[in-house]
C-alpha cells in the first residue's frame, strides 16, 4: 500500500469542524482515524525547528541552567487556538495508536513497561534496531506520530517549569533535578489534558508541576524515603519543639502543643533520626577516627556486603529459585536480569517460540509467585514502595 502523508494543516481542516461538538468529538475522530487507516495515510511529523526561534548565544562559560534557559526561551509560545488545535491532533494520534495496538493484539504497557515516559523502548524507535519494527510497523509509526505531537506541546510549555520552580528555590533540592522532574511531569499533564473543558493547558499543567516538585522534595531529598504524611507530621513536631524550647520534650508534651496524636509524634521523632557520613569524625572536627575506621576490613575496605542481612544479588537469586525454568527465563529477559537487556513481549515470544498471550500469562504467573511474604521480606530493602 502506498502511504500518503497528511500535513497538520490538512488534518486541522478535518478536525476543526468536529470541535464544534466536543461531546461527540472522540466518536467522530475515531471514525476519521479508521478512514485514514483504510487509505494508508500517515500524519506529518514536524521538524522541531519549526517551533523554535533563534536562541540567545551561549558558551561553555555559562552554567548548565543558563544554557537550559536559553534553549527553552527559543521555543515559541502558543496562543489559545494553536494550543487547542495541537491538543486535538494529539487526541486523534492517540486514537489511531489505540486502533493499531488493538489490531496487533497489544497494549501500550506491552511496549513501554507501563510508563509513558519510557515509551521510547518501543522496538525500532530511539536507539533500537529498525529491523525489529518489522513485527509492528503500523504501531511504530503511530507511536512516533503521537509522541512527536506530545513532545511539541511539552517543549512549547517548558517555560512553565522555569517559572514555577522559583517557588521551591529555598529548598535543599537541586534546581536541575527539579527542572528535570517538571519536564517529565509535563508529559503526564499532556496525557491527562482535556481540551474540551475549555481550559488553557498551562492552567492544568501547573497543578502537575507543583505535584512533581513536592513529590521530589518529599521523597528524594532524604537518604531514607519518608511517607508524605510523616514528613508533614515532622514539620509540626519541629515547630512544637521550638515553641516548647525543649529539644528533649516528651512525646506527650509535643502532642499537646502540636495537636497531633501521641503515636504519630513518636513515629515522627523516629523518622527524624539523621544519617551520618562514614567519613565524618565521631567526637569532633579534630577527631581522627570515624565510622570508616570502625568498619574498615583489610580485605574489602570500609564496606562489605557481609554487613547486610541479604545482598541484592542473593535476594534476587532466592526469589528466582522459586520459579520454573521457563518462568525464570521470561522474567530475566523481560526485566533485564542476569546481564540481559530488557526485552519486549514480542522479543520474548520470538525467543521462546510461543504467542504473545502465552508470554504474558507466564510473566503474570511468575510475578504472582514472587509476591509471597517470605520473598517480599527478602526484597523489601531494594524496592521503592
Amino acid at each position: 500500500m502506498t502511504h500518503k502523508t497528511i500535513s497538520q494543516a490538512q488534518l486541522d481542516a478535518q478536525l476543526d469542524p468536529l470541535a464544534g461538538q466536543p461531546e461527540s468529538f472522540a466518536k467522530k475522530a475515531r471514525l476519521l482515524a479508521r478512514k485514514f487507516d483504510t487509505h494508508g495515510w500517515n500524519l506529518e511529523i514536524r521538524d522541531p525547528q519549526s517551533w523554535r526561534k533563534p536562541a540567545v548565544s551561549v558558551t561553555a562559560r555559562h552554567t548548565l541552567e543558563q544554557q537550559l534557559r536559553a534553549e527553552i526561551d527559543s521555543f515559541t509560545i502558543m496562543d489559545r487556538e494553536e494550543e487547542a488545535r495541537l491538543a486535538r491532533r494529539i487526541e486523534f494520534a492517540r486514537l489511531r495508536l489505540e486502533l493499531a495496538l488493538k489490531e496487533a493484539g497489544l497494549k501500550l504497557e506491552d511496549l513501554d513497561g507501563g510508563s509513558h515516559e519510557q515509551a521510547a523502548s518501543l522496538p525500532g524507535v530511539h536507539g533500537r534496531s529498525k529491523s525489529d519494527c518489522k513485527h509492528f510497523p503500523r504501531v511504530c509509526r503511530r507511536w512516533t506520530e503521537w509522541h512527536a505531537l506530545r513532545t511539541e506541546l511539552v517543549e512549547r510549555n517548558l517555560y512553565l517549569v522555569l517559572i514555577n520552580v522559583e517557588r521551591y528555590a529555598h529548598t535543599t533540592a537541586g534546581r536541575a533535578d527539579l527542572i528535570q522532574e517538571g519536564a517529565a511531569a509535563l508529559y503526564r499533564a499532556v496525557d491527562g489534558f482535556d481540551w474540551k473543558r475549555g481550559l488553557l493547558f498551562r492552567t492544568y499543567a501547573v497543578h502537575w508541576l507543583n505535584q512533581a516538585f513536592r513529590a521530589y522534595i518529599y521523597n528524594f531529598t532524604n537518604t531514607v524515603r519518608v511517607p508524605v504524611y510523616l514528613q508533614k507530621a515532622m514539620r509540626h513536631v519541629q515547630q512544637a519543639i521550638v515553641r516548647l524550647g525543649d529539644p528533649d520534650a516528651s512525646p506527650a508534651e509535643i502532642a499537646e502543643v502540636s495537636g497531633l496524636g501521641e503515636n504519630l509524634v513518636v513515629s515522627a521523632l523516629e523518622a527524624m533520626r539523621s544519617t551520618r557520613s562514614i567519613d565524618a569524625p565521631l567526637a569532633g572536627e579534630d577527631e581522627a577516627s570515624g565510622l570508616r575506621e570502625l568498619l574498615q576490613t583489610q580485605e574489602q575496605g570500609p564496606y562489605s556486603t557481609d554487613l547486610e542481612d541479604v545482598s541484592l544479588s542473593g535476594g534476587l537469586g532466592q526469589a528466582l529459585d522459586r520459579l520454573s525454568d521457563r518462568e525464570r527465563n521470561v522474567i530475566e529477559l523481560r526485566f533485564g536480569l542476569a546481564g540481559e537487556r530488557e526485552h519486549t513481549l514480542s522479543e520474548v515470544a520470538d525467543h521462546l517460540g510461543v504467542s504473545l498471550e502465552r508470554v504474558r500469562q507466564i510473566q503474570m504467573r511468575a510475578i504472582t509467585k514472587l509476591r509471597t511474604p517470605d520473598l517480599r521480606k527478602v526484597m523489601d530493602p531494594y524496592l521503592n514502595n
